[in-house]
């Protein structure tokens, strides 16, 4: 059995820890920290991994053998997220960390939680009412030096996904992109659309390695599936192509309505689609890091409610 733990960090937030997944909870009324019912939320997201992981064998298959209706409300979810993204070769599990953030989420807040950020291993639900607003810094895993290009959410929409894929993540990936930050409704469809776009960024070329998935791990859900493993210096034309083609894609999601929007790094070359844009709040060359705070902090204030984390990869396993 797996070891639960529950940590208190600052500002009152909680890390909720369960074998692979780690939550990082946030909750406010207002500007007060919402620390109980955090730790309330981190109690039912333990219940919440339980349901989803006695569904795996089902949840490892592709598409096409999940046409039952799952008596999960969360594995349903993730079911339901792959279908509207629509890659044959995606397995519901491709959304299982977003999909679990949306649950903790949507648990706060239906409690009456005015702004609520959820932090499951860089897959990101957030949640907004009346005038809270949270800027989510985005960026590739490197993780390094100040945030330099961040996406404003505010409570124009109250629920929102934001899910980053490409190479060095925990996930796999078929394509070349550094990175791709998807922007949803809601994490789960953030979550399965960053692996789907990251995926479109494939180019063929000599420094470009694939596998198959089953190679690498024996336990993978997609065990036929090329992968790629690594990416050496690509050509300027390359580059451009890759992300030419990962927008492409997400262009296609967000004109079905399952994506918000995107952005794109391959090996440097930035790229991101007209939502992106509009939202973005550019402070330098390069995408860098991932923060996610409040509004006070931009305004030079109090430090309320702030979260900071590294966009690393999305992704639990069971």
């Amino acid at each position: 059995m797996e070891q639960k733990a529950i940590h208190a960090l600052d500002e009152g937030r909680i890390m909720a820890e369960y074998g692979p997944m780690r939550l990082v909870i946030s909750a406010w009324v207002g500007r007060l920290p919402q620390r109980n019912m955090c730790i309330s939320a981190a109690r039912k997201a333990f219940e919440y991994f339980e349901g989803v992981a006695a569904f795996k064998d089902k949840l490892a298959r592709p598409l096409h053998a999940n046409q039952e209706c799952l008596q999960n409300p969360i594995a349903q979810a993730m079911v339901d997220s792959i279908r509207e993204v629509g890659d044959s070769d995606l397995t519901p599990l491709a959304a299982v960390a977003g999909t679990l953030a949306d649950a903790v989420a949507d648990f706060l807040f239906d409690r009456g939680m005015t702004k609520v950020v959820v932090n499951n291993g860089g897959d990101i639900a957030v949640r907004l009412i009346g005038d809270e607003k949270v800027i989510a810094g985005i960026g590739n895993y490197a993780c390094h030096g100040p945030v330099s290009n961040r996406i404003v959410l505010d409570s124009s929409i109250s629920t929102w996904g934001i899910a980053t894929s490409g190479l060095g993540g925990r996930s796999f990936t078929r394509g070349v992109a550094t990175a791709v930050t998807v922007v949803a409704r809601t994490a789960s469809l953030a979550d399965a659309a960053a692996t789907a776009v990251a995926n479109a960024s494939f180019i063929e070329d000599a420094n470009v390695i694939q596998r198959p998935a089953q190679e690498i791990d024996p336990n993978s859900d997609i065990a036929d599936v090329p992968v790629t493993v690594s990416v050496g210096p690509l050509s300027e034309k390359k580059k451009e192509l890759a992300v030419s083609r990962a927008l492409k894609r997400a262009r296609s999601l967000a004109d079905r309505k399952v994506i918000l929007g995107a952005v794109v790094e391959v090996q440097g070359r930035f790229a991101a689609d007209a939502f992106a844009r509009a939202r973005l709040a550019n402070t330098g060359p390069g995408i860098v890091k991932t923060q996610i705070h409040s509004s006070e902090d931009e305004e030079g204030g109090t430090n309320n409610g702030s979260e900071k984390i590294c966009h690393s990869p999305g992704g639990n396993s069971f």
